[in-house]
C-alpha cells in the first residue's frame, strides 16, 4: 500500500525530452550532386566578356586558419583530378598567425590548359589591429596596386614608395572579386575587432562596385550531421544558421555565400566534395565576368 501512496506523491513522470531533430524537412537550398562534369565543361569553356582581359583575378581573403590557401588547393585537387598543394598550407595546429607571408597568383590548371582566373593569396586577417594583413593592403590588393610578391607586414601597409607598389594599374592587375574564407567551426563572430576590419573592407571596395563572395569551410567539423553525410549540408540546421550567420555581420548577401569542404587529409578526390567547389567556383568566375562587364559598359 505503502509503494503505491508514494507512486501517487511522486506525482507525473518527467521523461526527458528527446533532442530536436538536427535536420530540416526540406533542404534550404537546390543543390544538384550529379553536376560535377557539366560544371567542368562550362568552366573549360568559360571565356570572359572583355577580349582586352587575359584572366580575371580574385583576391581570396579571410580569417587565420580558415583555410584560404587549401580553398586554393581544393579547386586545384578538382581540376587536377588529384590532391594539389601548390599554395603552401598551414596546419591546424600551425598556431593562430598567418602561414601566407607573400602575395602570389595561383592559375588553374585543367589538362593541358589553364582557365581564365588567378587566385590571389593574402595573408591571414587577425582580430588585433596591427596584427595580420593590413585592411589596406587588401584594399590595394583588390585595387590591383600590389605585386606579386609583396611580404606583407604587420606593422606596417604597403605604400606608394614601395618597389612592389603599382601606381597605375591596369585592368587586368585588378581583382574583380573578393572572397572571403571563413570557417564554420568558429564562425561565431564574437570578436567585433574581426567583424569591423570585414566591414571596413566590405565598404571600401563595395563603393568602388566590387562584388563579395563568403566561402565557408570547414562544415563538416561544425556539424556532426555533415560530418557523416555531406550531403547534408542543405538540410543541416546548423549550417543554415551558420550561413545567416554570416550574412547578418558581415553583410553578403546568403545568395553570395557557398559552404564547402576543403581536402585536407584525403589522399584522393571525392565526388560531394567537388561539386561543391565547382559550384561555388562557377558563381565565383561569373560574378566576377560580370563586373568585368559592366566595367567595359
Amino acid at each position: 500500500m505503502g509503494s503505491v501512496l508514494d507512486k501517487m506523491f511522486q506525482g507525473p513522470r518527467n521523461p526527458q525530452s528527446p533532442p530536436p531533430n538536427p535536420e530540416l524537412d526540406t533542404p534550404w537550398r537546390k543543390f544538384n550532386w550529379g553536376q560535377n562534369e557539366a560544371l567542368k565543361k562550362k568552366l573549360n569553356n568559360f571565356s570572359l566578356s572583355s577580349p582586352d582581359v587575359k584572366d580575371i583575378k580574385i583576391l581570396v581573403a579571410g580569417q587565420v586558419g580558415a583555410g584560404k590557401s587549401s580553398f586554393i588547393n581544393s579547386v586545384d585537387s578538382v581540376f587536377q583530378g588529384r590532391i594539389s598543394s601548390r599554395a603552401l598550407a598551414g596546419s591546424a595546429a600551425g598556431g593562430s598567425h598567418s602561414f601566407t607571408r607573400n602575395l602570389k597568383g595561383f592559375t588553374i590548371r585543367s589538362g593541358r590548359k589553364s582557365l581564365p582566373l588567378v587566385f590571389k593569396d593574402i595573408m591571414g586577417l587577425e582580430a588585433e589591429k596591427m596584427a595580420g594583413s593590413q585592411i589596406d593592403d587588401i584594399i590595394n590588393a583588390v585595387f590591383g596596386h600590389v605585386k606579386d610578391g609583396y611580404k606583407f607586414s604587420e606593422e606596417e601597409a604597403l605604400t606608394y614608395k614601395d618597389r612592389h607598389y603599382i601606381s597605375d594599374p591596369t585592368l587586368s592587375d585588378k581583382a574583380f572579386c573578393l572572397v572571403y574564407v571563413v570557417a564554420a567551426d568558429t564562425v561565431q563572430f564574437t570578436d567585433d575587432k574581426l567583424i569591423n576590419k570585414l566591414k571596413i573592407i566590405r565598404q571600401r571596395i563595395s563603393d568602388e562596385g566590387i562584388p563579395q563572395v563568403i566561402v565557408m569551410t570547414k562544415v563538416d567539423e561544425a556539424c556532426p550531421l555533415v560530418n557523416k553525410d555531406l550531403r547534408k549540408i542543405y538540410t543541416s540546421k546548423k549550417i543554415k544558421e551558420k550561413i545567416q550567420m554570416c550574412s547578418a555581420k558581415i553583410g553578403v548577401p546568403m545568395s553570395n555565400i557557398f559552404p564547402v569542404k576543403n581536402y585536407h587529409d584525403e589522399i584522393d578526390t571525392e565526388d560531394d566534395i567537388d561539386a561543391l567547389i565547382l559550384k561555388a567556383l562557377e558563381q565565383i568566375v561569373q560574378i566576377a565576368d560580370d563586373r568585368l562587364m559592366d566595367i567595359q559598359g
